[in-house]
């Protein structure tokens, strides 16, 4: 294996780019291949098969670009793909789930924990799941929020009309008195400041990021996959539509200057 090969990352959109960011901060002698699905993005309100058919046909594409771990940095698909991804190819692969249950499980002081994340991340009851093996009095409330991904991505980060959906969401979960909110999809992170407005001092906001990034780095030391050449780290970014806005968009995310993406036809891997 070449240590000094990169580190495959994808998402539906720009939301795995909160993940790259925290990749970037943690591991930053690690080179990076970031693939996002802008042509079609959502994920969360697709079947399993499609969420199934859109990561295997991404993981070839990274795989042809010679990486030595993946990072899922999408919640759908690392909840419905991740297990299946993971048999079928002898790279390590890793998702945000049980990094993201970990941290909260770790921070909660009352055990009631919010989730909020894509109708099909929510529907899958993973981080349920997660969470209950973690510590089985733990209480769980979720809510899907579908509308917050297509908000993101057009970058209405601070917009009454983002505020108005995060009222109208997350007033439910206000009312249980939760003291830790798992933001669990990649995107939520990017309005994170508008959530945190809106629930108050009191709600711990998880950003599964922090802890994937973290994991990531264990994960290569244990098996000696550490790039330790001291050169300057390479950068990659890949859409499959959309190339300016996917960059201006980057360029705001990332403490990173991101000159340009390059456009696959996803399809044909």
């Amino acid at each position: 294996m070449d240590v000094e090969a990169p580190i495959g990352v994808f998402d539906s959109g720009v939301g795995g780019l909160t993940v790259v960011k925290e990749i970037m901060r943690q591991l930053p002698g690690e080179n990076l291949v970031y693939f996002g699905d802008t042509a079609r993005v959502p994920y969360g309100s697709k079947s399993k098969k499609t969420v199934l058919k859109y990561s295997r046909q991404i993981v070839h594409f990274l795989q042809s670009k010679g990486v030595k771990a993946i990072v899922i940095a999408c919640n759908t698909a690392s909840a419905l793909a991740l297990d299946e991804i993971r048999q079928e190819i002898e790279i390590p692969v890793i998702g945000v789930v049980e990094p993201g249950a970990k941290m909260a499980a770790e921070s909660t002081k009352t055990n009631n924990i919010g989730i909020i994340g894509t109708e099909s991340t929510i529907k899958s009851g993973i981080y349920s799941k997660y969470l209950r093996a973690l510590n089985p009095d733990i209480t769980v409330v979720s809510k899907a929020c579908p509308l917050f991904v297509p908000l993101v991505e057009e970058g209405l980060l601070e917009d009454r009309i983002t505020d108005d959906m995060i009222g109208r969401y997350l007033h439910e979960l206000k009312e249980y008195g939760i003291d830790s909110l798992i933001l669990g999809c990649t995107h939520y992170p990017l309005i994170r400041n508008a959530i945190g407005r809106y629930m108050g001092s009191g709600v711990n906001l998880v950003n599964p990021a922090y802890e994937t990034a973290k994991s990531l780095k264990v994960l290569l030391a244990e098996r000696g996959m550490l790039n330790k050449s001291g050169n300057m780290a390479q950068y990659e970014f890949y859409v499959s539509d959309g190339v300016d806005k996917f960059a201006a968009f980057a360029d705001q995310v990332l403490p990173y200057h991101v000159e340009r993406a390059n456009v696959v036809d996803i399809e044909s891997y």
